[in-house]
This record gives C-alpha cells, structure tokens and sequence, in this order.
C-alpha cells in the first residue's frame, strides 16, 4: 500500500480522539528509559507539545531515582532502601531535592521548549513552589500496607504522601497555555520538604483536576499475566483481584494502586505503557488497539 495512504488513514483514526479529548486535561508520568535515552526524550517532548497544540491540557510529573542514587554516591552518600522506599534523612533531602528540583525538572522544560512554538511553554515546578503539593510524612503502616509489603522496622525519614494539591495554580498555568513540569518534593506545615513517590503525586495531581487520562510511562509494556502476556484492558475489580493473587508484583504494584487511587478519585481511565517505544503516548491515546495497559473506572 502506498506509504501516503497509510499515513493518511493513521491521521483519520486519531481525528475522533482529537475532537474527544480537546480541552480535556491528560496527566503524565514520565520515568525510566524515556527520562535517559536521547531519542525518547525527544520524542517524548515532541508528544507533549503536539498534545498541547491539539487543545490538550498536559500535566507532567517525573521521577528521578536513579540519578539521585549516582549524585548522592558521587557526594560519598551510601543510598539506601528500605522495603523499597529511600531512607531519607536531611543530607540525603538536600540531593533529592537538588536532582528532581535542579537539574532533571530544568533538563524537561528546556527539552520541551525547544519543540514547542510561540504560547506554548514549559514551565518547572516543585511542589513546594506556591506550596503545589502540601504534603506530610507517611504512615508507614498504612503506606506499605497498600503496595503490599511489610512496613520496615527502621525510620524512613522524610518520605512523605500528598495532602492536597493547590489545584488553583495548575489550572492557571493550563490556562495560560502552559505546560507544568512537576517534581515530587511535597511541602510540609513548617515548610519542610518531603520526598514522595513520583506515581502516587501524579494520581493525586490527576485526581485533584478530574483528568480525562493518567499515563504512567515505564520500561515495560504494561501490566502482564502469569506467562507474561500483556493484559491490554483491566478493570478496577480485576486490578486488584491480580494484585491479591501476585500476579501484578514487585515494582508494578505501586503503579497500579496509585493508578485506583486516581480512578476513585474521579479520573476517566488510566494507562501504563512502554515508554522505551517513541511516541508512545500518541499511539496509546489516538490509536484505537493502543499499546500498552489500559484501567478502566467502575462501570
């Protein structure tokens, strides 16, 4: 077949979800291989500006472990885990803060700036900036008992959850034409920060805007079966059914419960998808098979 021709028909299949979602609000997740490698970052960035130019209001949040275990090795900081949550004492919230806040946030705005036109702008922010993500420590009970593990006998330090989220000031920015590029350091009453799990501040940010989508992007195509199929469609019962069985375990479950936890919140539907494909998220929203696992509401 022509390539001109399917080109053509790949442009009609995504005009219905073009008209869908304009003016609709779309919070993604960004982590892993697409956060490292050139090329996916850059088409990662393309796909944001071209959302924004199609009328979609886009909410970035970003991760950003591994660059600050390498910063904080650099410093002579040993990084260390504890039931798979970084212990962070003071000296340790000064890097995290410093990688997420400093170098990774600026390095995603720039990137997107640099494909987006006149209007449309990235802009970097942490959750401490106008006091975004009010935040406290986490019950360490309560918190690793949702992700499905024992809770630790040590103190994790300031890890902390999301309280509120000043829903005012992301909806100016979107207003605007902006692009808000998130961090995951929260802000406590006394104005402490606190480092929080990247995928559940993107399901309360998604939660707290009622967003058409939240896409969480990662190293794997989504969630799978016990022979390692992917599960294209899930509901919220049969989410958390795999999660009680084991069969969505290890570092998918944190994803997923924050992906229920935006779907009660008022979310329409959630998507974990591969992120080491370029231009995923485009596939994922304006393709009707997609590519990756979709978590739908209770109907």
């Amino acid at each position: 077949m022509n390539p001109s021709i399917d080109k053509a028909k790949v442009l009609q299949e995504a005009l219905p979800y073009i008209r869908e979602f304009h003016g609709k609000v779309f919070v993604v997740k960004i982590g892993g291989s697409v956060m490292i490698e050139e090329n996916l970052r850059e088409a990662f960035a393309k796909d944001v500006v071209l959302l924004r130019y199609v009328g979609i209001n886009v909410v970035v949040v970003h991760g950003g472990g591994p660059q600050i275990s390498r910063v904080l090795e650099r410093f002579g900081i040993r990084p260390r885990f504890l039931a798979g949550v970084r212990k962070t004492d003071e000296e340790t919230m000064q890097v995290v803060e410093m990688v997420l806040s400093g170098d990774i946030n600026k390095d995603i705005v720039a990137l997107i700036n640099r494909f987006s036109g006149e209007n449309i702008y990235a802009v970097g922010l942490s959750g401490r900036d106008g006091r975004l993500l009010k935040a406290r420590k986490i019950d360490k009970k309560v918190y690793f008992s949702k992700i499905g593990l024992p809770p630790p006998g040590e103190d994790v330090g300031l890890v902390g959850e999301v309280e509120e989220v000043n829903t005012d000031l992301i909806v100016s920015l979107l207003e605007g034409g902006y692009i808000p590029v998130i961090a995951p350091v929260g802000v406590g009453e006394e104005g402490e920060a606190y480092n929080i799990n990247a995928d559940f501040v993107a399901s309360s940010i998604a939660s707290s805007l009622k967003a058409e989508k939240l896409i969480f992007l990662t190293d794997t195509e989504g969630v799978k079966d016990l022979r390692g199929r992917l599960i294209p469609t899930l509901t919220e019962e049969k989410a958390r059914e795999l999660i009680k069985e084991g069969v969505i375990r290890e570092g998918m479950v944190p994803k997923v419960v924050a992906g229920l936890e935006a779907l009660e919140g008022g979310v329409r539907k959630v998507h974990i998808v591969d992120g080491r494909i370029p231009h995923s998220v485009l596939v994922e929203v304006f393709t009707e098979e997609g590519i990756g696992t979709e978590i739908l509401q209770r109907t």
